[in-house]
Formats: structure tokens, sequence, C-alpha cells
């Protein structure tokens, strides 16, 4: 009989490593292994994976037959290395910002968590990248839940939910794919059918379109200092690259990514907590990756996935930053900060140059991407997407280029009065900060690795100046604002999100609901049991009343009377009938 599964390699001679073994391998041997000897094993690994990814050739290599499929583990192309390279080089600079913690439950769930998003973006098909969808929501909620706090498990909790409710809509969608087309094979999908629908939904909700963002915004600023900057750099880009391989051209993501970019800028303006008004941010990133997607054509698929490269890396900077001061201070709340460029001014540097990165300063990365998508949605009629994806760019100079930087480092002297972090914070973020300007100062570099070979050079006259001109006028209007004082005051608040609907809307909705039910519930159980006694003690006056119906005397003579003309009734009707 043929075996259910048969392996098949694309080399005769060897099996290729897939770049989630060694992680998985390393989690396990951090899990029992102290010290130096942890940090060095942590450090190793991502090195030397990317070593070896680097070698590996394009292709299928490795191949399972189970049933009347093809289960494809691993699959190498342009798309997927791209994001390979950005995850080793995300996990290596989050792995030595966190040397200094000695917590076994973030260092395994950290490499658990990287090795996860690399088996997501190798999967050659749905099945496959179903398990490491989970793998990630799984491993990564470890990271929030390690800050030990009451509110950190809350968020964590929803956050699973949440993200477990978009795996198991990827299954469904999965399942009915495989039905329609007789394959699992993880391609180009299209909105076409139930199962195009249903896989867009998964990746949405992972990807944080608007009305299913929460689950960013609520559980990143609630993880630990070092697990924020992991987080900022997996889960969202899985979700891009997913919508890259499976919806490239599909317009619907040009008005969400729009829409994306938009919304988390309102939001951002009036946060308070720094590390929540990044995660607004990364949103607002993210929504620039969706629009080159939407738009489908090789300068917009590059702009994406360049800008997705460029993202993880100035937004972990900016992270890392932010989780310096956290350390440092204990404090996050930018009405809590200033002040700190007195005696953190490494940290101050280093947090500016992620700040001019996401702001798209020339010379700086975010520059050398997001403008490929810009001109990009010129380019193919979408002047309004184009307006709203200028002013995008000039909200994210407010909220992430100058509030973040301004309000933790200058507004106003908090009176704290902390040194830089330790030195492996320092090291990381810097070298964060080295490849922010290398890549825009040497962008061919980059784009050298991108899918497509578009020709696009960001350092024309035309681009330069407009950005610019957008970021001048922006700053001025940032300054005039906040001379007047019209610009929102950092305050201890709440602000309301769509969240609020299922947080407070619905549970309260949902009791009321309940508290109706049970109400009306015991008022009709209390009259049945009423009416219930009523007839039981008519009944009880019947049968025990000597003067009762059934109690009082009769002749025997009169009872056979009645029996008599009674069988005579069910005779004569038995004749007739």
């Amino acid at each position: 009989m043929e075996s259910i599964v048969q392996i098949q390699v694309a080399t005769m001679w060897t099996l290729e490593v897939p770049p989630f073994l060694p992680f998985f391998i390393g989690a396990l041997i951090a899990a029992v292994t102290r010290g130096t000897l942890r940090g060095a094993i942590m450090v190793a690994i991502p090195v030397v994976s990317a070593l070896h990814l680097w070698m590996v050739p394009e292709g299928v290599h490795l191949q399972f037959a189970f049933f009347d499929y093809q289960l494809t583990p691993y699959r190498v192309d342009k798309l997927s290395l791209m994001f390979g390279y950005v995850f080793h080089i995300a996990a290596f600079i989050a792995i030595i910002y966190s040397l200094h913690v000695r917590d076994t439950i973030q260092q395994v769930a950290a490499l658990m968590y990287a090795g996860s998003g690399l088996g997501a973006v190798f999967a050659g098909d749905l099945l496959t990248l179903f398990v490491f969808w989970e793998f990630l929501a799984f491993t990564s909620v470890f990271l929030i839940w390690a800050r030990r706090t009451r509110r950190s498990y809350q968020a964590g909790m929803r956050y699973l939910i949440i993200q477990v409710l978009s795996g198991v809509i990827l299954l469904i969608g999965a399942l009915f794919y495989a039905a329609e087309n007789g394959t699992l094979e993880f391609g180009f999908i299209g909105l076409t059918g139930i199962a195009g629908w249903l896989i867009f939904i998964a990746f949405g909700i992972k990807c944080a379109f608007p009305f299913a963002h929460n689950w960013l915004t609520d559980a990143y600023p609630e993880a630990t200092v070092t697990g924020t900057v992991i987080l900022s750099a997996f889960t969202t880009k899985v979700a891009v690259y997913s919508l890259a391989r499976a919806y490239p051209g599909t317009e619907l993501l040009v008005y969400i990514g729009a829409a994306m970019t938009c919304f988390p800028i309102f939001f951002a303006v009036i946060e308070n907590d720094l590390r929540r008004v990044l995660a607004y941010s990364l949103i607002n990133q993210v929504g620039f990756m969706v629009v080159g997607v939407g738009i489908g054509t090789a300068l917009a698929i590059n702009g994406a996935v360049s800008h997705a490269f460029n993202d993880v890396i100035f937004k972990g900077l900016l992270f890392m930053t932010m989780g310096a001061v956290l350390h440092m201070t204990g404090r996050m709340n930018g009405s809590d900060l200033g002040g700190l460029y007195k005696t953190m001014p490494k940290t101050t540097v280093l947090c500016i140059v992620g700040a001019a990165s996401i702001s798209a300063f020339p010379l700086f990365s975010g520059f050398v991407s997001k403008s490929m998508v810009m001109s990009a949605a010129l380019e193919n009629g979408y002047d309004w997407i184009w307006l709203m994806l200028l002013f995008a760019s000039a909200g994210v100079f407010h909220h992430a280029g100058i509030k973040i930087p301004y309000f933790a480092f200058f507004a106003h002297d908090s009176g704290l009065r902390v040194s830089d972090p330790p030195n492996n914070m320092l090291l990381a973020m810097l070298i964060a900060a080295v490849l922010c300007i290398g890549i825009g100062v040497y962008p061919a570099a980059l784009y050298s690795l991108l899918p497509y070979d578009t020709g696009y050079n960001p350092y024309d006259a035309t681009h330069v100046l407009a950005q610019t001109q957008l970021l001048f006028f922006s700053a001025l209007a940032f300054v005039w604002l906040n001379l007047k004082g019209m610009y929102p005051p950092e305050l201890h608040s709440t602000n309301l999100d769509v969240e609020w609907f299922y947080r407070r809307l619905f549970p309260v909705a949902i009791q009321s609901l309940f508290a109706t039910t049970w109400k009306l519930d015991g008022a009709l159980r209390r009259a049945f049991v009423t009416r219930l006694h009523q007839c039981l003690h008519y009944l009880s006056g019947i049968y025990h009343v000597p003067t009762g119906l059934l109690t009082s005397a009769r002749p025997a003579g009169s009872m056979a009377m009645w029996v008599a003309i009674f069988l005579a009734g069910y005779l004569f009707l038995s004749f007739i009938y």
C-alpha cells in the first residue's frame, strides 16, 4: 500500500534546513541553559540562520504528499526571502536588546515567536501557514503575560482570543479553498468565492484592518519592555506578506490601506502613553504597505515590501528607545516625562534617528520606500488616495516624528535624573540606527533584494523637494499649535476607540439582556407556581372535602345505570360509523 505521507527533497544530496528550525531548537536549548551561555546561543542563532538563508537558492526545498494534497513547508522566492532577511535582522537586534533580561519565559517565547514568523513566510501551502499562524499567537502572548500585571494578563487574553479567531477563520477558508480548487497551494487567491473572503478576513485581522485593530493598541503597550520590541516586528508583517502573496492588485486593499494610514493619526495625537502612540503609528505605517499591495504593480509591490523591511527596523528603534525610557524611569506617559535629554543623551539621539526615519526625511530609510508607494498611487490614477497618503505622511511626522522625542526628552523638565540604559540596549539601538541611515543613504542595497527590478530612483528633485516642503510645513504647524496652546495636551485619560464596543458596550448589553431574561424567567416561574398551588388546592378540596363533588355518597344502582348509558352510547356510535 502506498504510504500516506511521502517526502520529496529538491536537492538529492542535502536537505535544506528551514529557517524556523534553528530558532525552535535554540528555544529548547535556551530553556535548559543559563547566564552567558544562554545569551551567546541566542545571539548566534539568527546569525548562523541568516548566513544559511543567504546561500539558499530559490525554489521548493521540501514537500509532503499528504493524502491527495501537496504540502510545502519550505518554499523560497524573492518575496519570502525579503521578509526572511528582515526577520533575522529583527531577531538579532531584539535578542541583543534583551540580553540583560533573566527571564526564561520571555527568552524562549521570543525565539519561538521569531521562528514562527519565519515558518509562516516560507510556507508554500495554506495548512503549513495555518500552523505557524497559530504558533505566532500562542508564542507571542507570553511576551505580554511576562509583565505579570493584571492589565497585561487581561490584555493578553483579549489578544489571544482575537489571534486564535483569525487562525480559525484561516483554517475554515483553507478547507473551503481545498474543496473548491483541489489544492492547498499558497499562491494568488483573490476575492473569489467564500474561501477567498474568509482567508482575506483572517489576514485582515492580523494586519489590524480598521475595526479589527484594537488587539494591537490594547496588547502591545502592556507587554514587557523587550517584548514590545519583538512584537512590533513579526505579526503584522507576516499579514502584509500574506496579502502580498495572495491578494496583489485587489483594489479593495487600496481603500482599506488608505483608511489605515489616516484614522490612527487622530488617536495617536491625543494619546498619552507613548508606546500606545507607537502602536497607532504601526497601524499607520502598515496602511502604506496595504495600499501598495492593493495597487499591485511592480513598483507598488516593491514599495510595500521595502517599507515593511524598513518599518521593522525604524519602528523597532522607536520602541527600543521608549522601552529604554520605561526601563530607566518606570514611566511611559508623556505627561510624566520630559527633560531626559540631559541625562539620557545617547537614547535621545537614537530616538531622533528613528523619528526621522519614520517621518521619511531624505537620507533616512523611510524616504526611500514610502515614496515608492505614493508614486505608484499617482501613476495608477489614485489621486485621492495619494492625497490621503500625503495627509498621513504629515500626520506621522506630528505624532511619531515630533511628539515622541519632544514629550519624552524635551517638552518640560520632569525632574527625572536617570542615565542611559545598559550597553546591550544601546548597542541594539545603535545597530538599528545605522541601518536606518545606511539604507537611506544607499538604497540600492535594499532595492537589489526586492521582488521586481523597476529602476526606481527616490532622490530626484521632485521627490526630495515635495517631501522637504511637507515636513517643513508639518513642523511649522506643530510649533504654531503648541505655542497657541491648541495642540492636544498630554493628560491622564482613557481614549475611546472601537474596542469600547466589545470591552464596555457589548458586556453591559449582554449583562442587561441576561438580567432582563432572568427577571422575566423568575416572574414566569412564580406565576406558574402560584397557579399550580391554586389548582392543587382546588383538587384537594374535590377529593378530601366530605361534601365535594367526587366524595359525596352515591347509590350503587345509580352508578351502574350511568355505566350502562355510556356503553349503549358507545355501541350506538360504533354502529353508525
